[in-house]
């Protein structure tokens, strides 16, 4: 399908790129995300762990850079929309960016947000990028058929998807509904529902917040803060439940 591309700029030393009347706007291919322990690691593998030793001087990256491609259409989010949703497929766009994998790495990832908040979600994973936060894994929900649950078990980084909240009370649309707002890195910030448990279950391994390592959000944390930057919420300060991975425009 083809679809219109627009460029988006905004301060910073990055790179946007675009294509008008692009089939996709992609960017350079980029080397497969290295698979990241969901937990701590395993018997005779190394700690991510940071230590107090001296560290061997960092490789230079490719400059950050993302590319716009939309309106999309119900093909392009197969499993993630339906009919009835609170918005239609031409009010989303999806972005193709740079981010730094565990291993280091600049990886190209995709992400679909509602098209209101592109310039800021740009903002927000430029901002990760310069800091060199790591993030496992970002793909479309539709690659796991619009499941929450497997895309939460693999640790993948992600925003629209229409589907209900999870909270008590009578159904609601989640923000991710409306494509406004994104979870981070599942596994390394999860979802505590109370009387219920952690989700995804690998998650466990970071419920304790004050074992700080590469990925977990945290206040005052690079992406907290990089969030926060841009007007938008943390579902860490949640009370009784708190989601981690959470970020919204309007906090919930």
């Amino acid at each position: 399908m083809l679809v219109a591309c627009r460029r988006v700029l905004f301060a910073g030393a990055v790179a946007i790129v675009a294509a008008a009347g692009c089939a996709s706007a992609r960017l350079p291919s980029a080397a497969p995300a290295a698979k990241h322990p969901a937990a701590g690691p395993a018997a005779g593998e190394r700690s991510h762990r940071a230590t107090p030793t001296a560290t061997p001087r960092r490789a230079r990256l490719p400059r950050f850079a993302a590319a716009v491609s939309g309106p999309l259409a119900p093909r392009d989010v197969p499993f993630s929309w339906r009919p009835g949703c609170p918005v239609s497929p031409r009010d989303l766009r999806a972005i193709h960016l740079r981010y730094i994998g565990f291993d280091e790495r600049a990886h190209t990832g995709e992400i679909i947000v509602n098209a209101s908040v592109v310039e800021r979600v740009i903002r927000v994973f430029a901002i990760l990028y310069r800091a060199r936060f790591p993030i496992a894994r970002m793909e479309p929900v539709d690659v796991f058929h619009g499941s929450d649950p497997r895309s939460m078990a693999a640790d993948n980084t992600s925003g629209f998807n229409c589907r209900r909240a999870v909270a008590p009370g009578p159904p609601q649309w989640s923000m991710h509904a409306y494509g406004l707002a994104i979870d981070v890195n599942t596994v390394q910030n999860p979802y505590i529902e109370a009387g219920v448990g952690v989700r995804p279950a690998a998650g466990a391994a970071y419920v304790n917040r004050s074992d700080i390592r590469p990925g977990m959000a945290y206040p005052g944390g690079i992406l907290v803060s990089a969030f926060s930057a841009v007007g938008w919420g943390w579902g860490g300060y949640w009370a009784g439940s708190p989601d981690y991975q959470h970020f919204s425009v309007n906090g919930r």
